[in-house]
């Protein structure tokens, strides 16, 4: 079976029309699964919990059950799991595609308001399952769910979920499906010649095709209103953003975002964000992004004190990083950007997390100590807080975070410094904010206010070494009572924001990932 040709199956049992089924492309060459199945080896069948199709199929039952018992037919060591689209990817996925030889995503179609992408938790499952053959089984256009942009190696195209087509996919998944046309994508004819689009500076006074643009691009939880992302974008004396417009319109086709920022206290190194570059999907390898990004690059490396660029932002905050599983990893890579997660900046996981403050473990995580307690900060703490600070950010590499704590310091917002201590000696400290202030650390970091007016947020936790408690019982103690203080101040959720590792640990105590990114950086 090539990539781009259909197959018919001559029967069915939910409608009138002839079921077909597309192969759009197999990268992997794993099609049929034949190739890279043997006896024993787990395929694991990843749906989305979703209404029956046919009138007559509101008993309760799965609609992709069907798909299930035909693969189950060909290859017995099927594990079908269904996934929502609230809880996206959980342990229990992790623990099955773990253990998977192959996985098979399904996407029924667009989400509903509020519900996030069935796209985005492919992608997630395809970060989790690492190297294992992935399989995206679509039952819509893949055009229309937004599915070619996302790269994804394998696709195969439905007309739906009707038993009758989940029969025609469990055909071609083993081979046994006959091509019959060539109804798949021409994509050569598509290809433009990509070429340089001279880049113009951003002036910032009208934010409304950028923000389109924005939502156009980016998956539905990135999306933001108008008024916050002029916020975050128009950072006099520190931002330089960049557009490509089309020459006989004027309209914005590329924007890319970049700030500088400094590394450290004394105010002579300096690290450039590359934070965002963005095409619109119609104009798309065309040239516009290489454009953008190799003249934001030349324009930050002109900066005095230039010290490193890394793909990202810092503060304020639009992504952390690269999102892991997106089409744009490859396209770094073929730039010279490390991904192999060996070295600091070579693609190490930063998360996001969110947390029900009711799912927070209660009894037993706020133990008294004789050695530790944890309060929040007062001004008689400023100079051994900005010292610890100081110590911690330069020794982990944690950039912008010093400036963070002075800030809220300087706006007399001390407070919202939450210390752990070991006896008189601060070991441990963190950033609290909730969504209706006005401090520089919510403006800074948008994402808890965009998912909730409910959701407070917890940012920059620095904990010392070398300490007697280990860092595990320090982190749940400092968590403990920045949550304590967030649901006093009426809170319902928590967004932990931009953190690295500890995945198990996080969602022992209640958290789920929100997001997870590649934290890639280059020295000048």
């Amino acid at each position: 079976m090539l990539p781009g040709q259909p197959a018919t199956t001559p029967g069915h049992r939910g409608g009138s029309r002839r079921s077909q089924v597309t192969l759009i492309r197999d990268h992997q060459a794993c099609i049929p699964l034949t190739r890279i199945l043997g006896d024993g080896d787990i395929v694991v069948l990843l749906t989305p919990v979703v209404q029956p199709v046919q009138p007559d199929g509101g008993n309760g039952n799965d609609p992709f059950e069907p798909l299930g018992r035909a693969l189950a037919a060909r290859h017995p060591w099927i594990r079908h799991v269904p996934y929502t689209s609230r809880n996206g990817i959980t342990s229990t996925h992790v623990g099955f595609i773990k253990r998977a030889k192959a996985v098979v995503f399904i996407i029924s179609g667009l989400p509903s308001p509020g519900q996030s992408s069935q796209v985005e938790i492919g992608l997630m499952a395809r970060m989790v399952g690492d190297k294992r053959p992935q399989i995206i089984v679509a039952c819509q256009n893949v055009h229309d769910i937004g599915l070619m942009e996302a790269n994804f190696p394998t696709v195969i195209q439905l007309h739906g979920y009707l038993p009758s087509d989940l029969q025609a996919a469990a055909g071609l998944l083993f081979g046994e499906a006959p091509a019959t046309g060539t109804a798949g994508l021409d994509v050569q004819s598509l290809m433009i010649e990509p070429k340089f689009w001279p880049p113009e500076n951003w002036d910032g006074l009208d934010v409304t095709p950028v923000h389109e643009l924005w939502n156009q691009c980016l998956p539905e939880h990135f999306h933001l209103d108008k008024f916050p992302l002029q916020s975050l974008l128009q950072r006099d004396g520190y931002a330089m953003h960049f557009v490509v417009r089309l020459p006989d319109t004027r309209e914005v086709v590329g924007f890319c975002a970049t700030y500088t920022t400094f590394v450290d206290r004394e105010g002579e190194r300096l690290i450039g964000s590359l934070a965002l570059i963005i095409v619109k999907p119609a104009y798309r390898r065309r040239g516009i992004g290489l454009s953008l990004y190799d003249h934001a690059l030349k324009q930050l490396k002109r900066i005095r004190g230039m010290d490193r660029i890394q793909l990202g932002s810092t503060f304020p905050r639009l992504l952390s990083g690269i999102p892991a599983g997106f089409s744009s990893e490859s396209w770094f890579q073929r730039r010279g950007w490390q991904m192999d997660g060996q070295k600091p900046g070579q693609g190490q996981d930063i998360c996001d997390w969110i947390l029900k403050i009711d799912d927070w473990p209660s009894g037993g995580v706020s133990a008294s100590s004789a050695v530790l307690s944890f309060r929040q900060g007062t001004f008689d703490d400023f100079n051994l807080i900005a010292d610890f600070v100081e110590k911690e950010s330069a020794r982990k590499d944690y950039t912008g975070w010093y400036d963070q704590y002075m800030n809220l310091a300087h706006d007399g917002r001390i407070s919202d410094i939450v210390l752990g201590l070991e006896r008189t000696d601060i070991v441990a400290s963190a950033l609290i904010y909730t969504p209706h202030e006005v401090s520089s650390l919510a403006q800074d970091l948008p994402w808890a206010r965009t998912i909730g007016s409910d959701v407070g947020g917890v940012a920059c936790i620095c904990i010392t070494d070398g300490l007697s408690t280990s860092k595990d019982t320090i982190m749940i103690r400092l968590l403990d009572a920045c949550v304590t203080i967030l649901r006093e101040q009426g809170m319902k959720r928590v967004f932990l924001d931009a953190v690295r590792g500890g995945y198990e640990g996080f969602q022992s105590m209640g958290f789920q990932k929100w997001a997870i990114y590649r934290d890639l950086w280059q020295s000048v």
